[in-house]
């Protein structure tokens, strides 16, 4: 009998144990530190860019900024890179931003609030050549020089769809697109988005084909997997960010 007591005693203290952390959430932990830390890599205008001064600028940025005001707490930008960036939000961050696309490897570790943005993989190139690269088969061909920043879903588009082409890698993503002004490189594929802003940056670059991208993909703020609170508040917070227009009005600014 007593052993069956000590039996039952344990098994309610592991489930108590279970349920405690089952309903511990990111946002108790955000809202006690008065801190939102936000991992960011810098380099990806429209959506974050970080000034000489070391502070950020970009959509996102100023989504952070006003999700952070409304939970009540301070923004803290936390620099990354594209090849880091997983491992520095599980260490450092609560969200990650910037741009960031759902992906089926991010997702076996991190979980997304929900898309507010389509934004498929589209190529930019010299506006003198944009009529040779209708089409994926048209820029994949030897010859044809495909620049890419490493480390993210560019590389990996890359990776997959270029056989013929030669991959160039350019770890600077601030300073890929001097590199097909200059004729370092013919191409570059990347998010749609991004190719309407270079190419207003670059008038000698012309985004193609934006509206018929190559690729489906959705941009979305990256959360811890399986945090249920923290993502119904955000999801919850970008709804009504959307209903109001705020959402609009920050797109309008930095896309149109």
């Amino acid at each position: 009998m007593k052993n069956r007591l000590i039996r039952i005693f344990i098994l309610l203290t592991a489930f108590s144990c279970v349920m405690a952390h089952a309903q511990t959430s990111r946002l108790d932990e955000v809202l006690q530190s008065g801190k939102l830390r936000v991992c960011m890599t810098g380099d990806y205008r429209p959506f974050t860019y970080q000034r000489p001064d070391g502070t950020f600028e970009g959509m996102d940025v100023d989504l952070a900024l006003s999700l952070a005001k409304a939970m009540g707490v301070q923004a803290q930008f936390v620099k990354t890179s594209w090849t880091g960036l997983m491992n520095d939000f599980l260490e450092k961050c609560d969200i990650a931003m910037g741009g960031v696309s759902i992906t089926l490897e991010r997702l076996k570790k991190a979980g997304f609030a929900q898309s507010h943005m389509l934004d498929g993989k589209s190529p930019i190139a010299r506006c003198t050549d944009a009529s040779k690269f209708q089409s994926l088969a048209a820029m994949d061909r030897p010859g044809v020089r495909a620049i890419v920043n490493p480390g993210g879903t560019n590389e990996r588009f890359a990776r997959a769809s270029f056989k013929q082409a030669t991959v160039i890698l350019h770890p600077d993503n601030v300073s890929i697109f001097e590199q097909i002004v200059q004729g370092k490189a013919d191409i570059m594929v990347t998010d749609s988005s991004e190719t309407l802003w270079q190419s207003k940056q670059h008038p000698e670059l012309c985004a193609i084909n934006p509206d018929k991208p190559l690729q489906f993909a959705e941009k979305a703020i990256m959360l811890p997997r399986g945090d249920v609170a923290f993502k119904a508040w955000i999801d919850a917070w970008m709804h009504i960010q959307k209903e109001t227009g705020a959402y609009q009005l920050l797109f309008n600014r930095w896309l149109k």
